[in-house]
């Protein structure tokens, strides 16, 4: 079965809307693990918007599974992350002014500059993957660096059925072949695959039923559920969709 990585971000942006010390994302992390999450995400940016160092560094201390902090190719937060030691960090794009990570590392840009960062964390005992979206040339440019986790973004793909399945629906067929395509490709090149961003309850499940893919990192729509019915109540539900699950709510 397919993995899920929790990504608890949104626990703190609530936090930080009133700059007050709840929702811990702590908490949540502990409560998403009991529930059945196989892993713990988190974004760290640059502008501190929403997780916080101190944040990572307890999350370090308590995840029982496996925490993976997403984080920008700086030289900042390399030098973090081999001090807190995360079990894996994803490289990801990231501007001040986006809202949220709106597209997948551009590799052809900076191939010297991702060779190194790679290398420096993997030395520290890292294990990094890369953001990318699922397209022919970035897969190749990640073999040349020395990637062997990707983790391809799925936007288009949930765009393209944002409020339901709709299997006739030309968009949605051609998003997911992508996506399916791209994760052969990969996976062929010895890439081990993971996907995310965007994903809901409504729309998860052909996704995580490509066989070649390990995992998938989920947040928004999670959380969105859980100030509902509860974080434990909407992991599980997850975890059920992701299974094809019919989703009662």
């Amino acid at each position: 079965m397919t993995k899920l990585g929790v990504n608890i971000d949104h626990v703190a942006t609530i936090r930080e809307a009133r700059r007050a010390i709840e929702p811990d994302p702590v908490s949540a992390a502990f409560l998403a693990e009991h529930a059945g999450a196989h892993g713990i995400t988190v974004h760290l940016r640059g502008d501190r918007r929403h997780i916080k160092d101190r944040d990572v560094r307890l999350l370090r201390e308590t995840v029982q599974t496996r925490l993976n902090v997403e984080m920008a190719v700086t030289s900042e937060m390399v030098d973090l992350m081999r001090d807190v030691k995360p079990d894996t960090v994803t490289l990801v794009p990231e501007s001040p002014d986006e809202i949220t990570t709106e597209g997948g590392l551009d590799l052809l840009k900076q191939p010297n500059e991702l060779t190194r960062t790679i290398r420096e964390l993997r030395e520290a005992g890292i294990g990094v993957s890369l953001f990318i979206d699922p397209l022919p040339a970035q897969l190749d440019a990640a073999t040349e660096v020395g990637a062997a986790l990707v983790e391809l973004n799925t936007a288009a793909y949930s765009r393209a059925v944002p409020k339901g399945l709709k299997e006739w629906d030309p968009l949605f067929e051609d998003e997911l072949e992508r996506l399916t395509e791209a994760a052969e490709e990969g996976a062929s090149r010895g890439l081990r695959i993971l996907a995310g961003h965007g994903l809901t309850y409504r729309n998860v499940f052909p996704v995580s039923s490509i066989p070649e893919i390990e995992e998938l990192n989920i947040g928004h729509n999670i959380i969105a559920r859980a100030t509902l019915v509860g974080l434990e109540r909407a992991v599980r539900d997850m975890i059920g969709a992701m299974r094809g699950e019919f989703l009662d709510e």
